[in-house]
């Protein structure tokens, strides 16, 4: 089994989740235990480091990884 990875832009597609969700920036670094300017920043990058992920699906509920990656 392979994967390949989207372009996308994961910052602005966390963001967007929030969002939708109707969450707070200050509950989102609660959540995942994050600097509230640190989670700004995560806003404004392309990728994260992947444990950094999974905690961020976790917090929100939704699977950011599917939404990342295909099987090619």
């Amino acid at each position: 089994m392979k994967f390949k990875m989207k372009d996308v832009h994961i910052g602005n597609m966390i963001h967007e989740e929030l969002l939708r969700q109707g969450r707070t920036v200050n509950w989102f670094a609660k959540e995942i235990y994050c600097e509230k300017s640190n989670i700004y920043k995560m806003f404004k990058r392309k990728s994260i480091d992947l444990a950094q992920l999974i905690k961020v699906s976790n917090a929100l509920d939704h699977n950011f990884l599917k939404d990342c990656y295909e099987e090619v």
